[in-house]
């Protein structure tokens, strides 16, 4: 049988939002994020971050400041035992051609075909509507709000796109929701 994954947006969803986040010793992981994504791993899924990171292609900082800043985020995580199949990263800017930057659903797909996921079993986590749009798109069970980071606003400013998403407070009580489906 095909492996089920949950897919996670990064910046709001697991980690606090920092607006072009390119310095490791500012990554906070959100409150709870650890213990939620280690009760998923526990129960069988496998965990990987979809993460657009614009501030490259907008000359921000580079892939490089950027990959440090990933590097912190899955050390962080594997104290607590976490451990990331793989993050996909788009780098582009949203006016520039982009195979995988969200709400294309290419990194899922890519993800699929990989490490033999069935997207119909898993699901997408994030704080905006393009994260829950890479998740429709690419076919996946459900995908959940986190009215963490952008969440909030996400849910108040887009509350009639959202009738196909499940809406939580955080990664905590996402995670309570996936493993209920389980």
């Amino acid at each position: 049988m095909a492996q089920a994954a949950v897919f996670l947006d990064r910046d709001g969803t697991v980690i606090a939002e920092r607006h072009y986040l390119k310095d490791p010793a500012q990554v906070e992981l959100l409150p709870g994020a650890v213990e939620a994504l280690k009760r998923l791993q526990d129960a069988g899924f496998w965990l990987f971050f979809v993460t657009n990171q614009s501030g490259i292609g907008r000359g921000y900082f580079t892939l490089e400041e950027a990959l440090r800043v990933q590097a912190r985020v899955e050390e962080l995580l594997g104290r607590g035992g976490v451990r990331l199949a793989k993050t996909y990263l788009a780098p582009e800017a949203p006016d520039q051609p982009s195979r995988g930057r969200k709400p294309s659903p290419a990194f899922l797909w890519d993800a699929r075909d990989e490490f033999g996921l069935d997207l119909a079993r898993s699901y997408m986590i994030g704080d905006k509507l393009i994260d829950l749009e890479c998740g429709w798109n690419a076919g996946v069970r459900r995908s959940l709000l986190v009215c963490t980071g952008y969440g909030r606003e996400t849910a108040e400013r887009e509350a009639g796109r959202l009738r196909d998403a499940v809406v939580v407070p955080d990664l905590a009580a996402a995670a309570e929701w996936i493993l209920l489906q389980s």
